[in-house]
């Protein structure tokens, strides 16, 4: 069964750093949301910290604190602030720590793209139903569960994910959980955690495979 704190892991999460989403494009204006707050936001104009610097071709390129993220319409929300995951050889995975202290990574599910957190205390990894409807997860045959969160149990399907992979670490078979409510980010728990050696030295978390 998932943490008991898997509601409040995830808010905690959100306020770290800016969680943004492009929702559509009017011309050469980007349709942003920036932490649940939507804009429409000009080539070279900034928006609560993010600037839009302009398009190539459908692929907008924004920036944060100088540093730039090409975003998409339709894709799964960009976490901006956190510093991405390096690769060594394709064994370890070398996280940064955000200023709360928590360890995000970019990554994939069966091929496509999302946004982990990691979350020693999930049994599983755990996704929303709206991300497992994008990634093409079928449900119809899933087993049932439940998990206890902060507000009560909440129903579950699980499901067996063909790949999950971070940087150029991949591992097949990964046992997941997917929630009826949207989360913010893919926690990213020991159904893929148990398979690696964790050390964590200041903000610095190294995930070596066994």
């Amino acid at each position: 069964m998932l943490a008991a704190g898997l509601t409040l892991a995830l808010a905690a999460s959100a306020v770290q750093a800016q969680l943004v989403v492009l929702s559509g494009r009017m011309g050469e204006r980007a349709l942003l949301v920036v932490d649940g707050q939507p804009y429409t936001v000009a080539v070279g104009q900034t928006v609560a910290g993010v600037k839009l610097l302009g398009w190539k071709g459908d692929v907008a390129e924004v920036e944060r604190s100088g540093r730039r993220y090409p975003m998409r319409v339709g894709e799964t929300p960009v976490l901006l602030g956190v510093a991405p995951p390096r690769s060594a050889g394709g064994r370890e995975i070398v996280l940064s720590a955000s200023s709360g202290g928590h360890f995000t990574a970019g990554g994939t599910i069966n091929g496509k793209q999302v946004r982990f957190m990691v979350d020693t205390g999930a049994t599983l990894v755990s996704l929303g139903k709206d991300d497992a409807d994008r990634l093409g997860i079928d449900l119809s045959n899933a087993r049932q569960g439940s998990t206890q969160t902060a507000n009560g149990q909440v129903p579950v399907w699980l499901v067996t994910l063909n790949s999950v992979r971070i940087g150029d670490v991949e591992l097949s078979n990964v046992g997941a959980a997917v929630l009826p409510q949207p989360m913010p980010m893919v926690l990213l728990g020991n159904s893929f955690l148990s398979r690696m050696n964790m050390k964590r030295e200041n903000d610095v978390m190294r995930l070596e495979l066994r």
